[in-house]
């Protein structure tokens, strides 16, 4: 039977990397929110009407897909847009990984699901997955990550962290945690152990 696992984390945690690495060590699918996100908004996808209704034409590209460049410009500096097209997007990422869960569930060819994103918590997946993992990274390697490798301001990344659960919050839902703070070879090992346990 195919176990449901959630992964969670703050910004630059390294989630994606932790997945990776999962992806070559088991029989396993993975879903990232983003991903799922990304490909709702294409044309003839649930999100790709009400999306150009709300935002208008100017935000598609040559091809007519939504320009992601352009819906950033014209969402990040409105809140009330951004709530909008947030409105729009989060009801139809929860409900396209729901009826995947389900039927992974129902075909069990994986031995695991796993399901990354920021908002596990705060969306009720703790309620459906069957175990809850937290990617830890402490506030200073996480600092150091977005600037290096997204090039992010302080600002931008005061910003993000304080919209973000606490390290509290996030240890009081997880099941396990992998503290990805130090070198690779580190997180390999604890992630290792436990699907060796699983």
């Amino acid at each position: 039977m195919t176990k449901i696992i959630g992964i969670t984390g703050g910004v630059g945690a390294g989630k994606s990397t932790v997945l990776n690495y999962i992806k070559s060590r088991c029989n396993c699918r993975v879903i990232f929110s983003d991903d799922v996100a990304n490909d709702i908004k294409l044309r003839g996808m649930p999100c790709y009407e009400p999306i150009v209704e709300l935002l208008s034409e100017d935000i598609l590209g040559s091809d007519f897909e939504i320009d992601k460049k352009k819906m950033g410009a014209r969402i990040f500096s409105d809140e009330e847009l951004l709530r909008k097209v947030n409105d729009i997007l989060h009801p139809a990422v929860n409900k396209f990984i729901f009826g995947e869960i389900d039927r992974e569930r129902k075909e069990g060819k994986y031995d695991y699901l796993f399901v990354e994103a920021a908002l596990l918590i705060e969306n009720g997946y703790d309620k459906i997955v069957d175990e809850l993992w937290y990617i830890y990274a402490s506030v200073d390697v996480r600092r150091q990550r977005l600037k290096e490798q997204r090039g992010y301001s302080d600002e931008k990344i005061n910003d993000i962290l304080n919209g973000q659960l606490s390290d509290e919050e996030f240890r009081k839902f997880a099941d396990f945690v992998i503290d990805n703070s130090g070198d690779e070879k580190e997180t390999k090992r604890q992630i290792d152990l436990k699907l060796g346990e699983n």
